[in-house]
């Protein structure tokens, strides 16, 4: 398929001119009497999910036999009518009268009559790709309504990501409409690489290990990724997976801020789309590598309750931790999700675990609406939130202050990121 693109680093798409390149670009693809599936991103991710919601409706109704549309919630919570309204940006009463027969799907990842396994990664396969941190079979699950559908769209904002390198593209299948399988296994894979190494790499195994589950579903896949920042549009590209190899450059010049020096302390402001720990995590992700050694990131977010509407059972039961602190005791914890695993290595950070003792590289502190005591029990530090005047902490010397954090990675000038390995040296 031949690539559609435009973006700079300096071009600003307007809404219209958005809409316009989407909409030409579909229209010049084959879609006749095709039964489609356009998946796009929840409300956990920045962009135009409405325009593109809209305009591939629009455009495709008239032509395609079948056009449904499936939210990738990956593990998220299924999202309320108020909300699915909002993301999408139409009435749904109405949309169903201009668009009958539509249908939008929310993923549900833990109803197994939703999911179906559509292959199998071998352990030798796996080996092969993740240089051998994994060595099992690894069964590749699904919804499966994907099976009910001549063509398939994904649609979405493409950022550097602690798990992949950079999100998008055959992320929205896996793990956006994928079973626990899978999923949980390749995060527990960039877990083991760590954040620091693979946050804003684009080649890793962990997309390696997409791009082989994504083998299995044997249909053509057409890829709509753009490039955001600051809520504005700089780039879309529309074709095969080059458009998102595409958007990933892109984004690896705009989603990517250096700094001359690290800090020993960063007030990472969580925005209003990250509701929970679970998704606010993101203002630690990308902002690790700044922090310095023995220093402390605050996540700044006093309107956040809970730790994970999802997966809090399981977060409240392990708490969080390094790496090393799970992969030497692993007895322990082998039968715990590699998802959850993974969640609570990232936002603890990197550190070591050496003759029972666990010494985190940094502290990580929370100041938002969850208490004290709660978040002594999950291992990690507690700031009052009413306490915290944002404009003080801009005049601190050593400090770093970052409003609306979770979508720009923060790396320093000298290419230096931390590293266990290092950490182990200067520990023993």
């Amino acid at each position: 398929m031949m690539i559609k693109g435009k973006g700079d680093k300096n071009l600003i798409f307007s809404e219209l001119e958005f809409a316009s390149f989407l909409k030409e670009a579909l229209a010049s693809a084959d879609f006749k009497k095709q039964r489609v599936l356009a998946i796009i991103p929840d409300s956990t991710r920045s962009g135009p999910t409405d325009i593109v919601f809209q305009t591939i409706v629009d455009t495709l109704y008239p032509v395609a036999s079948k056009i449904d549309v499936m939210i990738a919630l990956g593990t998220h919570p299924c999202m309320s009518k108020d909300n699915l309204e909002k993301l999408t940006g139409v009435d749904l009463k109405n949309f169903n009268e201009k668009y009958p027969g539509v249908k939008i799907y929310q993923h549900c990842w833990d109803d197994p009559e939703t999911i179906v396994e559509i292959g199998t990664i071998t352990a030798e396969e796996i080996s092969k790709i993740s240089h051998g941190l994994l060595n099992e079979d690894i069964p590749v699950t699904i919804n499966r309504a994907v099976l009910d559908y001549d063509r398939i769209i994904l649609a979405g904002p493409v950022f550097p990501h602690e798990v992949v390198g950079f999100s998008g593209g055959y992320k929205y299948l896996f793990p956006g409409i994928s079973g626990p399988h899978f999923l949980h296994k390749f995060h527990w894979l960039g877990a083991l690489i760590t954040n620091p190494k693979i946050n804003g790499t684009k080649n890793t195994p962990v997309r390696e290990a997409i791009n082989k589950a994504v083998s299995f579903i044997n249909k053509p896949i057409t890829q709509v990724c753009y490039v955001v920042k600051q809520h504005k549009v700089h780039g879309i590209f529309f074709g095969d997976n080059e458009a998102w190899s595409c958007a990933a450059d892109l984004s690896a010049q705009l989603n990517i801020e250096y700094v001359e020096k690290s800090y020993k302390c960063v007030l990472s402001m969580a925005p209003a789309m990250y509701d929970d720990i679970w998704t606010a995590g993101k203002c630690m992700y990308k902002l690790e590598p700044i922090v310095a050694d023995g220093g402390s990131l605050i996540i700044y977010a006093p309107h956040i309750t809970e730790v994970s509407y999802t997966h809090g059972k399981y977060i409240k039961q392990i708490g969080y931790h390094t790496r090393d602190y799970f992969v030497k005791q692993w007895d322990r914890f082998k039968n715990f999700p590699g998802g959850i695993l993974a969640h609570s290595t990232h936002v603890k950070g990197i550190g070591t675990f050496i003759e029972g003792v666990e010494t985190p590289r940094i502290t990580v502190f929370l100041a938002t609406g969850i208490d004290q005591e709660t978040c002594n029990s999950i291992n990690l530090g507690y700031i009052d939130p009413g306490k915290i005047n944002v404009s003080d902490y801009y005049n601190k010397d050593d400090t770093f202050v970052v409003p609306e954090a979770g979508e720009v990675l923060f790396r320093l000038k000298s290419g230096k990121v931390p590293d266990i390995d290092e950490l182990y040296r200067k520990n023993k």
